[in-house]
């Protein structure tokens, strides 16, 4: 799908809500529309078309602009959004939706003041849209996913886990193979922890130096064109104590089923209760500490939530996380994460590949 069909997707909604446009100011929604990947950009989208609609951006981006947004007329301004703002009535814009939660107060304030339009609060359009990936978003995703794969394949089988190297070095090494095999960088901050360390689930790498029969949690993944893998495996350096087999074929057990129940129409949380009523039954319920998975794309974390309080429905299209854990403070954790696009009628397609069988490096 091309940007123009994005933003002419977007129109209907703009018309439904009874806007003659939407000024959208948040940098990963202008990408989505445009594919303008700068750090200053906002569009004016009419409902009417791309002949009373604009891109906006400043002088630093007029060449870069030129070949990403091709297809709008370009306001070259340092403060674009009120200069797009202040053309909106001319071009036949008087009802003016806004990202009003993107927008601060203060910048509503200036955009009262630099535009005769009416402005109307819109959030959440653009994302309504970028919930349901196309094929284009997909390819991408696969791509990513299948670099991060790799990338974890190659340093086991360079040996880069082992006995004294730090969670630090570990994640250095996988990110530097992660853009060798060609993504623009990391997905986020690569997180490497090993033995009590494994317990915490958002542990940032340390100088910690993992030792034999440590558990060594990693969740990381690829950035490629704008949009994020996310992986999680837990190995076991050396032979696994029994322990530690046991909790790993818990998570497994509650990884697969989480899998199995996600399907067009499923509530999000019963998806989570799927993976969650394993872990309960095991009577570890306690130790599961976060919901059961997110959405990826232009962001690492975004629409739907995977988890208990959540009203999401999935919808084919979607490409969601399903990654359980089980954190046992001062002792280690397992966590085990695939991202899968949702299919009508069917099993969901995984996008990560990497197995999942308990590996002793």
């Amino acid at each position: 799908m091309t940007t123009a069909a994005r933003r002419e997707r977007l129109r209907s909604l703009l018309r439904t809500a009874g806007l003659d446009g939407l000024l959208v100011t948040d940098l990963v929604n202008v990408r989505y529309l445009t594919g303008f990947t700068g750090s200053n950009g906002a569009l004016l989208l009419a409902a009417a078309d791309d002949a009373h609609s604009r891109f906006g951006t400043d002088s630093r981006y007029t060449i870069q602009s030129a070949a990403e947004v091709p297809d709008l007329e370009p306001v070259v301004e340092r403060s674009t959004a009120l200069a797009l703002a202040g053309l909106a009535a001319a071009l036949g814009v008087r009802r003016l939706g806004y990202e009003s939660d993107a927008v601060t107060v203060d910048a509503r304030r200036a955009l009262d003041a630099a535009t005769d339009a009416e402005l109307v609060r819109a959030p959440g359009l653009v994302a309504r849209l970028r919930v349901v990936k196309d094929d284009t978003e997909i390819a991408t995703l696969r791509r990513a996913c299948a670099i991060a794969d790799t990338a974890l394949t190659d340093l086991l089988a360079a040996g880069g886990v082992r006995a004294g190297r730090t969670e630090r070095e570990i994640a250095l090494d996988l990110d530097f193979r992660m853009r060798g095999l060609g993504a623009d960088g990391p997905s986020f901050d690569s997180i490497v922890a090993a033995g009590a360390n494994s317990a915490i689930p958002h542990h940032s790498p340390t100088g910690t130096a993992v030792q034999p029969g440590d558990l060594l949690k990693l969740d990381f993944g690829a950035l490629v064109a704008g949009y994020h893998s996310d992986m999680t495996r837990t190995l076991v350096l050396g032979r696994a104590a029994d322990w530690q087999r046991e909790l790993y074929d818990l998570v497994h057990r509650a990884q697969a089923a989480g899998c199995a129940a996600v399907e067009a129409g499923v509530p999000t949380a019963d998806v989570d209760a799927a993976s969650r009523n394993v872990i309960a039954a095991a009577g570890l319920g306690d130790r599961f500490l976060h919901g059961l998975g997110h959405g990826v794309g232009l962001v690492i974390h975004e629409a739907p939530a995977l988890s208990a309080a959540s009203k999401d429905v999935l919808e084919a299209g979607m490409a969601v996380t399903v990654e359980p854990g089980v954190y046992l403070a001062d002792r280690g954790g397992v966590r085990i994460e695939d991202t899968l696009v949702v299919r009508e009628g069917d099993r969901p397609d995984p996008l990560t590949a990497f197995p999942k069988e308990l590996l002793e490096v």
